[in-house]
């Protein structure tokens, strides 16, 4: 059986973000649950940021996830969580989020990190992160935040209730109060590596300035 590899996106990958977005649709379709929506030019932005986990076996896609960043950078999201159906059932999904989050807590310390999600599985892995449940009104207020709910087909609920309750389920993780669980080596690893890939990049940029 082929390995499948999860790694820090990068601007190589962009040429499976329509089969990332297909993946996410066809998903949500077969759950009949609420996703919010989307752009091509939105996930590659993301990836181009090193803003995104990517899994794949061989040339094939298998599973993907992004980070982005609120209020200045006080709030970070893992979102998006997405495994191909030929690779579900292989703990893909768990090696994606721990490369999420922990790539999110090392380039945001001091950020909270929040998850809405209608998925048990997500909260399971959620708990097992450290996140806790939490009220919607716990949340950022940002609006670019909330925006990105307009896609979701139970967006109206979230209008009607004035941000206060929606299908999801609200989780926080606040690092003032909690800790992660153990993470796998080979993603500390790779969570570093990126960092100092990262750092060169700007180094460079600054030089060239």
């Amino acid at each position: 059986m082929e390995k499948i590899q999860v790694m820090v996106a990068d601007v190589s990958h962009e040429r499976y973000v329509d089969e990332i977005l297909k993946t996410i649709s066809d998903a949500a379709s077969v759950r009949g649950t609420g996703i919010a929506k989307r752009t091509h030019q939105y996930v590659a932005e993301k990836i181009r940021e090193r803003k995104a986990v990517i899994a794949l076996c061989g040339d094939r896609f298998a599973g993907f996830s992004y980070i982005e960043t609120w209020s200045h950078k006080k709030y970070v999201t893992t979102s998006g969580l997405i495994v191909h159906p030929d690779f579900r059932n292989r703990g893909v999904a768990k090696r994606i989020k721990a490369m999420t989050f922990t790539l999110a807590r090392r380039r945001w310390p001091n950020a909270q990190i929040l998850s809405l999600t209608s998925g048990s599985a997500v909260m399971r892995m959620n708990t097992e992160l450290g996140y806790f449940p939490v009220s919607f009104s716990d949340l950022t207020v940002d609006d670019a935040f909330w925006r990105g709910c307009e896609g979701c087909v139970n967006h109206d609920v979230l209008e009607r209730t004035g941000r206060r309750y929606c299908i999801c389920t609200a989780m926080l993780f606040d690092p003032a109060e909690h800790y992660p669980a153990k993470i796998p080596d080979e993603v500390i690893e790779e969570a570093e590596r990126i960092d100092a890939e990262l750092d060169a990049r700007e180094a460079g940029a600054m030089n060239l300035g």
